[in-house]
C-alpha cells in the first residue's frame, strides 16, 4: 500500500512540473479553467476532496505574480468554497476555507471594477442600486461574491446573521437571474431558489417563488441538474409536508444518471443527499 507521504511527493512534483511548463505556455487561465471543469465533472467527492489543496497552492502561487487577475482570483474563491462545502470533519477547516473564499471572492470583484470594493458593506439601498449598473459581463465576479459568502455563512453555521443577509443575497442572485438566469447551467436561479425556501409563509418567505426558481434551474439545465430537484424535494416539499412529491423527486434523483458536463460531483452529492432525506421521511413526515 502506497504511504500518504508518497502520494503526497508525487502531487508535489505534479504541482512543480505545472509551474515549471506555465511560464512556456502562457496558459494560466486556460490550465484554472480545465482543472476547475475536471473537478466538477469528476464522480467522485472524495478524490476531489484530496486533490483541492494541491490546486489551491498551484493558483495561490500564480496569484502572487499577478494578483489582480480576475479569472485567478475566481478560481480561486470558487475552489475555496467547494472545499469548504465538501469538509465534513474539521469544522475549523471549513471556516478557514470559507473565509479564504470570500476573501478571493472580494478581491475578484475590485479586480472587476473598483466601484465594485466593499459593496457588501454598504446600506442596502446602495446595494441594490449599485447592482442595477451592473450589466452581463459582470456576472462571472457577482456570481463567485454570491457564493463565497453563502459558504462563509455556512461555515459559521449562524443562523440569526444568515437570516440578517437574505435581503442581500435575495437581491445579488434576483440581478444575476436578469442578467444572465443560464449561468452555470441555471446556477443563479438555483440559489435565487434556494434562498426564497429559507423561511416559511408565516415568517414572510416566498415558497411558491423558490419552487417556480428551482424548476426554472432544472429546465435550464435540460434537466440534467439534480441539485435543483432534490433542494425542491428538501426545501419546498417537506416545507408544505407532501410527501407523495417529496419521495417522487428524490426517486427521480436516485434513477438519474449523474454524469453531465459540469454537474457531475454536484449531482453525485444530490444523489447522497437524496438516499439520506428518504432515509429520513417516515421521521419528518406524519
Amino acid at each position: 500500500m502506497r504511504s500518504i507521504y508518497t502520494l503526497s511527493v508525487k502531487r508535489m512534483r505534479i504541482l512543480l512540473l505545472l509551474l515549471l511548463l506555465l511560464p512556456l505556455t502562457g496558459c494560466a487561465n486556460r490550465l484554472s479553467n480545465n482543472v476547475a471543469r475536471a473537478m466538477l465533472n469528476n464522480p467522485d467527492p472524495a478524490t476531489v476532496r484530496q486533490g483541492i489543496p494541491s490546486y489551491l497552492l498551484l493558483l495561490e502561487g500564480l496569484l502572487r505574480d499577478d494578483c489582480e487577475n480576475q479569472k485567478l482570483l475566481i478560481s480561486a474563491s470558487s475552489l475555496h468554497a467547494l472545499g469548504s462545502s465538501l469538509e465534513t470533519s474539521d469544522p475549523s477547516h471549513r471556516l478557514r476555507m470559507a473565509e479564504q473564499a470570500w476573501r478571493y471572492g472580494q478581491q475578484a470583484i475590485c479586480a472587476r471594477d473598483e466601484k465594485l470594493c466593499h459593496c457588501w458593506e454598504r446600506p442596502l439601498p446602495e446595494f441594490n442600486a449599485l447592482l442595477k449598473t451592473r450589466n452581463r459581463s459582470d456576472v462571472p465576479a457577482l456570481y463567485t461574491l454570491g457564493i463565497s459568502r453563502l459558504a462563509l455563512l455556512q461555515a459559521t453555521n449562524q443562523s440569526y446573521q444568515a437570516l440578517a443577509e437574505l435581503p442581500r443575497l435575495d437581491a445579488l442572485f434576483a440581478r444575476l437571474v436578469e442578467l444572465d438566469e443560464g449561468y452555470e447551467q441555471g446556477g443563479p436561479q438555483l440559489y435565487l431558489g434556494i434562498l426564497r425556501l429559507q423561511r416559511p409563509p408565516s415568517l414572510g418567505g416566498r415558497p411558491e417563488e423558490g419552487r417556480t426558481h428551482l424548476e426554472r434551474a432544472i429546465e435550464l439545465s435540460s434537466g440534467r441538474n439534480l441539485a435543483a430537484r432534490m433542494e425542491l424535494a428538501r426545501l419546498y416539499a417537506r416545507m408544505i409536508y407532501d410527501r407523495e412529491l417529496h419521495d417522487a423527486l428524490l426517486h427521480e434523483v436516485l434513477s438519474a444518471e449523474p454524469a453531465a458536463e459540469g454537474l457531475t460531483l454536484f449531482n453525485v452529492l444530490a444523489q447522497e443527499e437524496a438516499r439520506r432525506l428518504l432515509d429520513s421521511a417516515d421521521s419528518y413526515f406524519p
